[in-house]
């Protein structure tokens, strides 16, 4: 997929939805919509999908178009970093999802790793916000801000969840196929990096 093309199908659609919030002119209404209908077919046709399924992945996108927000939990244990094994997809992701509206980032980020790794944790600090579009992810339809949380075991032993497989500890040099739809290598690296020089300022784009 050209990622220049879906930059733009993802601005028309953004573009299309906020006008369509606050827009009362009938006629401007109508162009809105053509926009929406563009956009949905510059997905479709980039993605080789039915249109159909674009529109049922927009569906129930109303409002003022915002990036959406993912958080993922960074836990180390005697230098190695906490992965979990993805069901969608078979590899290796770093615990953490869509962000849950009524959640803060804190509260979301413990909710995720007690459900896909079967430990209770609290969060200890900020380590870094990033715009996805900058980091070599496969395409997707969302423009998304990713946010990373150091965070320390409680309690807990590993487990698998009804998202994953298991769970387990990989140091640098061992990280087993990462499920690049939500995390890169570079990132990996770039956690390893905070871990090891914990004063370092929290990263961003």
């Amino acid at each position: 997929m050209n990622e220049t093309y879906l930059s733009f199908a993802r601005q028309i659609a953004a573009i299309a939805q906020s006008g369509l919030t606050y827009c009362k002119d009938v006629y401007d209404i109508e162009r809105y919509q053509q926009l929406q209908v563009i956009a949905h077919e510059m997905m479709a046709t980039l993605a080789s999908l039915p249109v159909s399924r674009i529109n049922d992945i927009f569906k129930n996108e109303i409002g003022y178009a915002t990036p959406k927000v993912d958080v993922r939990a960074v836990i180390f244990q005697d230098n190695k970093i906490l992965l979990v094994h993805e069901k969608a997809d078979n590899e290796w992701a770093l615990p953490g999802g869509w962000a849950d509206i009524g959640l803060s980032p804190a509260e979301n980020v413990t909710k995720e790793v007690l459900e896909e790794a079967g430990l209770k944790v609290k969060t200890s600090r900020l380590l870094g916000i990033i715009d996805k579009r900058l980091y070599k992810h496969p395409p997707s339809p969302w423009y998304c801000y990713k946010i990373f949380i150091a965070c320390e075991i409680i309690s807990g032993s590993l487990k698998s969840g009804i998202e994953t497989h298991g769970a387990g500890f990989f140091g640098e040099d061992e990280l087993p196929k990462l499920s690049l739809e939500r995390n890169t290598p570079e990132q990996i690296t770039r956690l390893f990096t905070q871990h090891r020089n914990p004063m370092l300022p929290p990263f961003f784009d």
